[in-house]
């Protein structure tokens, strides 16, 4: 506020970060409680066959998320961040009781448009929030605590859902739990957090004399206007380019992880608290993960943890689809999860290297819309190759991918920590 004096850093801003954490933590726990139960609710309670039609629901998560994280990059420069919050909040309260009281699977796939929503505005915020804050120095370890928080309680969720949906069925339980959560980061987020846009403004006049919209590195020029910093983070500035693919092509294997793993583990015969502790298992170490892989991309760089971040996710992709025992799985599962963490918090810590404090809100978004197109690319693509050849086919295809990605980052991305040093 305007009471005390704007000071950069986690210690100073310890108790606001903390807060986001916790807010962060129940945006994760929201997505969580879908993963293990979702799909195999569409070919149990709505009968459906088609691995498309089941995929359906990723598709309206994966478009709406990605146009919320560019909406809170674009307006939480005009009309602060907080705000943003809240009215992700307002839209994610809705969503676990319309699941509940879904007649129909076009139901469920409604109530993942207002998911989606919640979860672009309240994640890419409190990213926002956390890269306010804690300034250029610790940016990779703030990142880590965040995306650790949301993904730990993303995977509590899911193991705690699948649980409950084995003792008392998928409905009306693990999804009124959903509606507590929602309300609970409602409330803290509407009550105890604080603004942040003061501490960008503050760290944007204390940095390099470089004017304003000058896009460090950028082959696009200024980067004041909307639309450079939209082409500047998509196709001009290499290093941002770099990182958008990269998360474009990790959401994309982690939608594949999320509607076609269940459904390739209950083929091979897993029940739903099995399938449920699986699909817990690699947002859990790339939860827990992520407080380590932040904070080592401060110290290494960032490149080259994003390289080979990709080309283990590849492997765990790999032997996902040639696995057909659950230890097998499991040690599959960790590796994707070990892979998403050292990219993860990685790629939003270069985005925040490169992207001057003015424009980075929105470079921020512009990088999540891209990344969270990757839910609906995987899951339309998955789909499709998963009904014509086959999950396990499917499933090997997007480990190929993965390690292409790796490989457009090793040699086109240049290492973007000593610039933010600078």
């Amino acid at each position: 506020g305007a009471r005390e004096p704007v000071r950069l850093g986690l210690g100073a801003n310890w108790r606001q970060f903390l807060l986001l954490v916790v807010v962060n933590a129940f945006v994760g726990a929201m997505v969580g409680l879908e993963r293990s139960i979702l799909s195999p609710m569409a070919e149990g309670e709505f009968g459906l066959a088609s691995r498309t039609a089941i995929l359906f629901f990723l598709v309206s998560f994966g478009l709406c998320k990605a146009g919320a994280n560019y909406a809170a990059g674009r307006l939480s420069d005009r009309v602060g961040r907080k705000p943003i919050l809240v009215a992700g909040w307002l839209f994610g309260l809705p969503a676990p009781l319309l699941v509940v009281l879904a007649p129909s699977w076009s139901w469920v796939v409604a109530a993942n448009v207002l998911l989606g929503i919640n979860q672009g505005l309240a994640w890419s915020t409190t990213v926002i929030m956390k890269i306010d804050l804690v300034g250029p120095a610790r940016r990779g370890l703030a990142m880590g605590l965040n995306e650790a928080a949301g993904y730990v309680a993303a995977a509590l969720a899911a193991l705690g859902a699948g649980y409950l949906a084995a003792a008392y069925g998928p409905r009306p339980l693990p999804f009124l739990v959903g509606f507590g959560i929602a309300l609970a980061g409602l409330a803290l987020s509407a009550g105890a957090v604080r603004e942040t846009r003061g501490h960008a403004r503050f760290e944007a006049a204390q940095r390099d004399p470089r004017p304003p919209g000058a896009s460090p590195g950028a082959a696009g020029g200024p980067a004041d206007k909307p639309g450079s910093v939209f082409w500047a983070t998509t196709v001009a500035n290499r290093d941002l380019s770099s990182v958008t693919q990269a998360g474009m092509v990790n959401n994309l294997n982690d939608g594949v992880a999320w509607g076609l793993f269940p459904l390739h583990f209950a083929a091979a015969g897993l029940g739903i608290a099995q399938v449920g502790a699986l699909a817990a298992l690699y947002p859990a170490v790339w939860g827990v993960s992520q407080l380590v892989t932040g904070w080592l991309s401060d110290r290494l760089g960032r490149k080259w943890l994003i390289a080979a971040g990709m080309w283990v996710q590849a492997a765990g992709l790999a032997l996902t689809a040639a696995g057909r025992d659950v230890a097998t799985w499991a040690v599959a599962a960790a590796l994707l999860g070990l892979g998403t963490a050292m990219v993860y918090p990685t790629l939003l810590a270069a985005i925040g290297d490169v992207a001057h404090p003015t424009w980075r809100a929105q470079s921020v978004g512009v990088y999540r819309l891209w990344r969270d197109a990757g839910y609906a690319v995987g899951a339309v693509a998955a789909g499709l190759l998963a009904d014509r050849l086959g999950l396990t086919p499917a499933i090997a295809a997007t480990a190929a991918l993965t390690a292409a990605s790796g490989t457009v980052v090793a040699v086109r991305m240049r290492e973007t920590r000593r610039r933010a040093r600078a």
